[in-house]
């Protein structure tokens, strides 16, 4: 009796039987799409759009099935269907779910290639300015090397400078002693040692001040040149 009900010029039997072929087909879509997105995140919209379409028209035939059983005239008959129909519907709920996550994964992949869009195309745009901040950069590391060897040369100049100076210093000390010694000798005035003496100051300002100006010389120089 069961097998005689009709909706929409089907018995249950014959929705039934169209139900379990979608299910079938809407399964083999749906393992080609996990299969394709495995190999390497491919999409297939045409694929994706056929088993959607599948699953709504099984949840259509569940809703078909779920008001034809209840006609059924037999108890027994009745919970038969009832189990049949629950079954093929959970299964269409089943695929739904997975089909959503399959469509919620490839959303991500859209959205992070166009981010990887957007990010090389800021890089290859920005690529120049970055080139010119590392030129500038290695300038300046260059530039601080030569300056540093510049110092080191001023500095190596000052100490022989100083190291002449002294020496000059001590000769002339020397020199004075001796000269002290002869005048001493000779018996000249203490106004003539005294001459000699503030000749020898005036010369020691002249020398010191003479390496004050080399030195700021120096330093100047290096300041023009940086």
């Amino acid at each position: 009796m069961a097998m005689s009900v009709e909706i929409g010029g089907g018995t249950l039997s014959e929705i039934y039987q169209s139900a379990k072929k979608l299910l079938l087909r809407t399964r083999d879509g749906l393992e080609k799409l996990e299969r394709l997105e495995n190999a390497g995140g491919i999409d297939s919209p045409d694929l994706s759009t056929s088993v959607k379409r599948d699953i709504s028209q099984i949840q259509s035939f569940c809703a078909e099935m779920d008001r034809l059983w209840r006609s059924v005239g037999a108890k027994s008959q009745r919970d038969l269907w009832k189990r049949k129909v629950e079954q093929i519907a959970e299964e269409a709920q089943s695929l739904k779910e997975s089909l959503d996550k399959y469509n919620l994964r490839n959303q991500k992949r859209a959205q992070e290639a166009r981010e990887r869009a957007e990010l090389l195309g800021r890089a290859n745009g920005e690529g120049a300015h970055v080139l010119r901040i590392f030129d500038d950069e290695a300038q300046a590391r260059a530039s601080v090397r030569s300056s540093s060897r510049m110092l080191e040369e001023a500095s190596a100049t000052g100490e022989s400078i100083l190291r002449k100076y002294a020496e000059q210093r001590d000769w002339l000390k020397s020199a004075q002693r001796k000269g002290l010694d002869v005048l001493n000798t000779v018996g000249l005035s203490n106004s003539v040692l005294k001459l000699i003496e503030r000749r020898n100051r005036v010369d020691q300002s002249i020398k010191y001040a003479g390496m004050i100006l080399t030195l700021v010389i120096v330093v100047y120089l290096i300041w023009r040149w940086r």
